[in-house]
This record gives structure tokens, sequence and C-alpha cells, in this order.
């Protein structure tokens, strides 16, 4: 955050929240870069509004009409109702840490309610859509491997509920034996999720192809010149797959994982095995990703349900 027109005690204390939420908090890395820009905005505006550039003091005595004028001129520069909603968590994570710190204090900012946004619905793909995903991601592909690649890649996707990210990153000592995997997901918590064998076998069918010899601490998927797969490609892959399919926008690597979700639900499955499987730390965000019929469902509770049992038993 550098160059900001903040005063010198300011940006000391910004720096020391930026290292707060990366080795405290463990935020991802692109959460902590989304905070600093939504802060480096807010710190714009402030010095725009008062006409000078704020310090700790200008910082404890904002008002909550201050607040209001920033969310203002946030909603005129055409901010969607969740990025602004982002921007207002970012200010009350950096409040209240500058509270605990005895920095300042400004309840002002720290008691603001967050906006109540629309719960959007995941759009999972259909089971014969997710499996002609893997079979178009291959005959597409320019070069063989790169179509084992990119099957293997997405087949992790919608048979272990990984995140495309969470994929990426994985290194070949992550699915050493090819019956488990390692995943680091967000925050850096680590996890450990069973292989199926339909994945594993596409991962086998992606390593003998691949032209470089990956060692346990080398990237599992790789580009053309051997490094970590860029994700762009993996988005341009699915986009490409969408456009021979005919599959509408919603069609993404991430609806691979709800997809995993639903279908695991659908098929029996139940929400705290596969909260553990997606890494949430909320079963509420798992349920979000469940988007299956209410008649499905309410089978599941009557079969599970201990009043069901007991008829049944009698």
């Amino acid at each position: 955050m550098i160059g900001l027109p903040v005063q010198p005690a300011v940006a000391t204390a910004l720096e020391d929240w930026i290292s707060w939420l990366r080795h405290e908090r463990r935020l991802s890395e692109k959460t902590v870069e989304s905070y600093c820009h939504d802060i480096s905005a807010f710190m714009r505006f402030l010095n725009r509004h008062m006409g000078f550039a704020p310090g700790i003091d200008d910082l404890a005595d904002m008002s909550r009409a201050d607040l209001w004028a920033y969310q203002s001129d946030r909603q005129a520069d055409g901010l969607t109702p969740t990025s602004m909603a982002r921007g207002l968590s970012a200010l009350k994570s950096l409040f209240s840490f500058f509270d605990k710190r005895g920095i300042c204090t400004n309840v002002a900012v720290t008691n603001a309610e967050m906006p109540r946004l629309p719960k959007s619905v995941p759009k999972p793909m259909s089971v014969e859509e997710a499996f002609e995903t893997l079979d178009a991601a291959e005959d597409i592909a320019r070069e063989p491997w790169h179509g084992k690649r990119d099957r293997a890649l997405f087949a992790l996707l919608y048979g272990c509920g990984l995140r495309i990210g969470e994929a990426i990153s994985l290194n070949r000592r992550d699915v050493a034996g090819l019956e488990r995997i390692v995943v680091t997901g967000k925050g850096n918590k680590q996890r450990v999720v069973p292989m199926l064998k339909m994945v594993a076998k596409e991962l086998e069918n992606y390593l003998r192809a691949c032209p470089y010899d990956l060692g346990p601490d080398e990237p599992l998927f790789v580009g053309a010149r051997g490094n970590r797969l860029n994700p762009a490609l993996a988005q341009r892959a699915m986009r490409n797959v969408r456009a021979v399919l005919g599959l509408t926008e919603t069609a993404t690597p991430h609806a691979l994982r709800h997809s995993f979700a639903t279908h695991l639900l659908s098929g029996g499955g139940d929400l705290r095995t596969i909260q553990e499987l997606l890494g949430h730390a909320s079963l509420s965000t798992t349920q979000r990703y469940t988007a299956v019929d209410g008649e499905r469902l309410l089978d599941i509770h009557a079969a599970a349900h201990p009043r069901t049992r007991r008829k049944n038993e009698g």
C-alpha cells in the first residue's frame, strides 16, 4: 500500500494490519489483496473528503456521516452490493485491529451494520454434463497430453470437490499413491480427501502422458513449459468446453465443485460429511452448494429421523 495519501503513523499501522491478516488471521493472499484494494480506496476518499492526508486522530474522529459519504461515493462508482459489502468488511477488520492494538477507536465503523445480500444459489451441472465436460476437455485440446491434463484437473473438481485454486496448487506428493489428496484450502487449512478410482485413473493417464518428470515437490498440473499451470488456462479450457457442448455461462470450473456436493447429497450423502470434503468452516455454507429438490431432502430426513426408524422397526 505504498504511496497512499496518509500520514506516516497511519501507513505504519496499515502495514501492521496487513501483516496480521497474513500471519495471524492466515487469510488467503487473494483476500488480503482485495482488502488492501478496498482500504486504499477508503484512504484516498478520506484525503479528498477532508482535503488533507488523514492521521490516526482523524480516523478516530470519523463520523457515521463520513462513512455514509464514503459508501455513497463507492455506489456512485458503480460498485456491486457484494463489492460494497466486502469494502465495509475490510473497514471493520481494520478498525477492530486498531482498537485491539490501542491505536484508535471508532465505534461508527466497528458497529456499522453489514448490508443483507441476496443469497446466490449455485447452479450445478447435470451428471451427464459433468462427464461430457471431461470428454470434451480431452478432445478439444491442442496437444494430447494437454487434453489428459485438463480432463484430470476437471475430474478432481467434480470427483473430489476441490476448488480450482486448490487443485492447481497441488504438488505431486499431495497425491502420492493416488488414494487420497492432501488439500491446502482457505486460510492454509489442510484436509484429506479420499480419491475415487475414477479420478485416480484420470491422474494416472495424465502423468503417463506428461512429458515432464514431476518430482515430489513439483507442481502436479503443469503448462507447456513445465511450470505450474496458470488458472487462466484452466478457465479458458472450460470456456472452450462450453462453446463445444453449448453449455450456459454458469458451467464454470467451480460449477463442477457445486455439482460434486449436489450430486453427493442427492445420492444420500449427509451434509456434515460433505462439509468436511469441501473444507467449509460453516455448515450453512455447505447448504448453499446443495441445490437438490425439496422432495429428495424430505426423503433423506425421513429415512434418518429416529421416529421413522422406530416405526419401520416396529
